[in-house]
């Protein structure tokens, strides 16, 4: 047992100090081009894990924290959506386009694979957007406050949302109404929780809330905290895609610190992210690099060639209709900009090959290409759509020629 945790302690120091280099590596090569630390730390996991220097192995407590930093990936981006900034037009464009998306990605899907349960995993991971991940790049260049960021955050919301209900339903291994009474079960409670969040608390809890954020017992973040893991039981118990918890979680805690406590939002927000991006998410993309099968993807030719068609299957299935459905609302070159990072995925891209490898219906070599193409996804799109987002501004705050 001793010797267990040791090794379990070896390998988290390791899996750290990675995640403590990413960003000095991204800080240093920022001088030539932009490269998101997320996708370093997905590329120290592989060259520290089994494939490569073979440093760091997967044990019960790593893979435990590498799971709540996935559900804390998720929180986090429920926690973003502002439903009065995404309500009405933008929503309603966003989930047209991500139905559009849906057929697109199915018949390409079917194209390539042909006809099996692969062709439905597949298909519906060209349809996700990696909100999680980019949000942090948008909000870092000040994107995320303009009427750009607001028609991301709906494309993202629903590229990130529609997909973990589509898996809930057709790929949780019930009946299509047995899954669907239980994802009503889990929306009802949801909902409750919802609109009991958007109600005041007692004097007391508002007093304490505000009395223990400078000190040891930092209720709104222990409060916060146990929501996550409450929703997260919840989908649990109902057999549902726990990231459905943990996106709910991120919504319901949003609106309980708005309505009740608005003077302390922004200091519970800065301790979240603390905890979230400052442990255990970059726990979860090293261990996501450490998982990624690189000796299976460079045994077949075939499977290496898949990563380009991926790379450019995310941006006609997933791009390509928030392109043609932005035009009209947005200027300049913020339409491609905003395509670009809605063709961004990474993380239901692995939970979707987790899902197709351990029912047996995807090779390990397919899995890897798609997870790699994600990757690149990631690195390449948001670069091109951040520079074009950045034309577009300077544009418009260009004097008008006389």
């Amino acid at each position: 047992m001793h010797a267990e945790m040791a090794e379990t302690l070896r390998i988290l120091v390791i899996i750290m100090a990675a995640a403590v280099l990413a960003p000095l590596i991204s800080d240093h090569l920022g001088r030539w081009v932009v490269v998101p630390a997320v996708v370093l730390e997905i590329a120290l996991g592989i060259l520290l894990g089994p494939d490569g220097l073979g440093l760091i192995h997967e044990t019960e407590v790593i893979s435990a924290f590498a799971d709540f930093g996935l559900a804390l990936l998720m929180f986090m981006a429920g926690y973003e959506i502002d439903f009065n900034r995404v309500k009405g037009r933008p929503l309603r464009r966003a989930t047209l386009a991500w139905l559009c998306s849906l057929a697109l990605g199915l018949g390409a899907a079917w194209t390539v694979f042909g006809a099996s349960q692969a062709t439905l995993i597949i298909g519906l991971a060209l349809t996700t957007t990696a909100l999680g991940t980019v949000l942090p790049i948008l909000r870092d260049a000040g994107a995320l406050s303009t009427a750009f960021g607001t028609r991301f955050l709906a494309s993202g919301t629903v590229g990130e949302f529609a997909p973990i209900v589509v898996i809930a339903l057709l790929l949780s291994g019930f009946r299509p109404l047995e899954g669907t009474l239980l994802l009503l079960v889990f929306f009802a409670v949801a909902g409750w929780a919802a609109w009991r969040a958007t109600h005041p608390t007692s004097e007391r809890m508002g007093r304490l809330i505000r009395a223990t954020l400078g000190t040891s017992a930092q209720l709104a973040v222990r409060l916060s905290l146990f929501l996550i893991v409450a929703m997260v039981g919840l989908a649990s118990v109902l057999q549902l895609d726990t990231l459905l918890g943990a996106f709910a979680a991120g919504i319901i805690v949003r609106l309980m610190l708005l309505t009740n406590h608005p003077q302390e939002v922004h200091e519970v927000e800065s301790k979240l992210e603390a905890v979230s991006f400052g442990l255990f998410i970059p726990v979860f993309f090293v261990v996501t690099g450490v998982r990624f099968d690189l000796g299976a993807l460079a045994a077949d030719l075939g499977a290496v060639l898949l990563i380009p068609l991926f790379l450019l299957l995310f941006l006609l299935v997933r791009g390509l209709p928030e392109l043609l459905l932005s035009r009209d609302s947005l200027s300049g070159r913020q339409p491609p900009a905003l395509a670009l990072f809605a063709s961004t995925a990474l993380p239901l891209l692995v939970v979707l090959t987790t899902i197709g490898a351990q029912a047996g219906v995807i090779e390990p070599a397919v899995a890897a290409a798609l997870v790699g193409a994600g990757m690149l996804s990631v690195l390449v799109l948001p670069v091109i759509g951040l520079r074009l987002w950045r034309t577009s501004q300077a544009a418009e705050a260009a004097p008008s020629p006389t």
